[in-house]
């Protein structure tokens, strides 16, 4: 996948532990200043920037300059297409354990 790409999938975007751990951290304050969030990693400013620009290209951060400042706060609605995965697959596991729960009962039988 390309880094210029305008929108990039949320899926890879949660990928990353830091991306998660950042929008953890989002998640905790209605908006973050980016030398905040600089400060919570030993990583420098432009490689958390590269981060919450990926998070930004998944739609789940939003940006907003005030004054020289940017600030960042999370946009949990992408994260819809993770849970509707997720639950697909829950549903899938509870209907075989089920299965394999009757089979196991046929077989004590």
């Amino acid at each position: 996948m390309s880094e210029n790409k305008q929108s990039r999938d949320v899926f890879v975007a949660i990928a990353d532990p830091t991306r998660r751990q950042l929008m953890q951290l989002l998640a905790q304050a209605d908006e973050v200043p980016l030398h905040e969030l600089t400060a919570r990693f030993s990583m420098g400013r432009t490689a958390v920037s590269k981060h919450l620009n990926i998070l930004k290209e998944a739609g789940l951060v939003v940006d907003r300059k005030v004054g020289r400042e940017t600030r960042f706060r999370l946009n949990a609605s992408p994260l819809r297409e993770v849970e509707d995965w997720v639950a697909f697959y829950s549903k899938f596991w509870t209907i075989n354990m089920m299965r394999l729960n009757q089979l196991l009962e046929e077989e004590e039988e």
